[in-house]
């Protein structure tokens, strides 16, 4: 399995238990960034299954059907928020994972698009590995479409969204975010069916899948698990560090 760091040998695990603040979670990756870029903090890996959030991208935000969206999102029972980086709105709760792998680097735009390949094929395999037919490659008319999307095939075609990725560089360091949809995709299909109109964007709704759909025994448990050991096979995870 490739691997898509390049630098650190050992990265510290934090794992962060579950919450009711939106907001913070998606702040508290940049909260990291910026440690790590000062020195402050080693290279790190954070895992958090997240609170039913939608996610949307700055484009979103400057559509005249925003507000309704916003809207819709807060009927379904999910936090609307903007982030700072990524494409077009997501959604994600506590079925998903979360991860967050963060680095130091002299020049961290430099290699932006190489590490969207990288870490697309390392969560195809570690997909793979559990029994899912996964590849790198946008999904045609998915949700927050991007180029290195990490798919599930049916009968050989794409057609599931598995894991949305997304970076933030900021001088010194970089922040690489991903999302695996692994349980209950019916709540994350609803709110982006309602919020995809509200927006006047056009998209396929049966793209919005997990993984449990495609491998019924599929659980973020497992998948975390798998995850922690294709890190653990390339690099050092020193022990994990837990939030109270």
């Amino acid at each position: 399995m490739s691997t898509p760091w390049h630098g650190a040998a050992e990265l510290a695990l934090v794992l962060d238990p579950t919450s009711d603040d939106a907001a913070a979670e998606l702040e508290r990756g940049i909260a990291l960034l910026r440690e790590v870029a000062v020195g402050s903090r080693p290279p790190t890996l954070r895992l958090y299954r997240p609170s039913p959030t939608v996610a949307f991208g700055q484009r979103d935000a400057r559509l005249p059907g925003f507000g309704e969206a916003c809207a819709v999102s807060t009927k379904h029972g999910f936090v609307p928020l903007v982030r700072r980086a990524g494409g077009r709105a997501a959604a994600y709760h506590r079925g998903c994972l979360v991860v967050d792998h963060l680095e130091p680097a002299a020049d961290p735009v430099a290699g932006t698009r190489a590490r969207f390949a990288a870490f697309g094929e390392f969560f195809a395999g570690v997909l793979t590995d559990i029994g899912l037919d996964a590849h790198v490659g946008e999904v045609p008319g998915e949700y927050c479409p991007g180029e290195f999307t990490v798919h599930g095939r049916v009968d050989g075609v794409p057609a599931v969204k598995l894991v949305g990725t997304a970076q933030r560089v900021v001088a010194g360091a970089w922040l690489f975010s991903s999302v695996l949809v692994v349980e209950d995709s019916a709540p994350l299909r609803a709110v982006l069916t309602d919020v995809y109109a509200a927006l006047g964007l056009e998209w396929r709704p049966t793209t919005a899948g997990a993984a449990q759909d495609l491998a019924g025994g599929v659980t973020v448990d497992a998948v975390e698990d798998a995850l922690l050991a294709a890190y653990a096979a390339t690099l050092r995870l020193a022990p994990a560090s837990r939030r109270s």
